[in-house]
């Protein structure tokens, strides 16, 4: 997607951040990610803010709006979202600013008990009914194996996307960051989720698992669930890289066949 500065958004929709962030002095557009029309950190009197949106009419305007549904809910390692305004063919959100690096996810680095623990604090978080996000079961429906659905439902708020650019470093604190795919599910795919990511990184494929296992959740899940996890995960990125040959994305495809097979290992 595109991307613009701030000054170039429309002067109502201007107007309407400083209405809830008082005037900006500053603009600063942010050059990482690529899912934002814009991403811009204000300096305003209120503080630095971090703004970024898209056009509402854009196909992944449901996305941005799952982020704002969900904002209440997350726990304290995640950035703190101020205000959320749709006007003039804009959908926007404020965001608490994160001065952080991306997470290093490499065997052995420091980051990886941070990551831990951030992990961990969200795996306490139960989904709120009135949320309206997609379950888990519906996701992989496409993928899981025959009758193997049921496995996948629960009531955890899950993010889904470890990749390290979405896990900011600050301190000596792990922040989730980038909500565009909040699930309701069971607690253990989000272990088995970072679990592939590690992997991608050099990690070898058992002691990625081993990795799940630090949670509890992924020790408690039945092996029948989790070799479903790994089949659909393989079938997932099957289709991602037969549609996008792109050399992470088969990269990727092929770490969640290894991840397939251990898990099936298992049963």
């Amino acid at each position: 997607m595109s991307r613009i500065p701030f000054e170039q958004l429309p002067v109502d929709v201007r107007r309407a951040v400083t209405d809830k962030s008082g005037a900006v002095h500053r603009a600063v557009t942010v050059q990482g990610g690529m899912n934002s029309g814009i991403a811009s950190v204000l300096e305003t009197n209120s503080g630095r803010v971090f703004v970024k949106g898209i056009p509402a009419d854009h196909p992944q305007v449901g996305a941005q709006r799952r982020e704002a549904a969900v904002a209440s809910h997350l726990p304290a390692s995640c950035p703190r979202l101020y205000w959320h305004l749709e006007l003039d063919g804009w959908s926007l959100l404020g965001y608490e600013v994160v001065d952080g690096r991306h997470a290093d996810y490499t065997p052995g680095s420091p980051d990886l008990p941070l990551v831990e623990a951030a992990l961990t604090e969200l795996q306490g978080i139960t989904v709120p009914a009135d949320i309206e996000i997609k379950d888990a079961a519906d996701r992989w429906e496409s993928y899981a194996p025959p009758g193997a659905l049921q496995h996948f439902s629960g009531n955890t708020l899950l993010h889904t996307d470890f990749a390290p650019d979405n896990v900011l470093i600050v301190g000596k604190r792990a922040r989730l960051v980038d909500w565009a795919w909040p699930t309701r599910g069971a607690a253990w795919i989000d272990p088995g989720a970072l679990a592939l990511r590690l992997m991608d990184v050099g990690h070898p494929g058992k002691s990625a698992v081993a990795f799940a296992g630090r949670f509890p959740s992924w020790r408690d899940a039945e092996p029948e669930a989790l070799a479903a996890f790994g089949t659909a995960t393989a079938a997932l990125w099957r289709e991602i890289a037969a549609e996008d040959r792109t050399p992470w994305k088969r990269r990727m495809a092929e770490q969640a066949a290894t991840l397939g097979h251990i898990l099936a290992e298992g049963l």
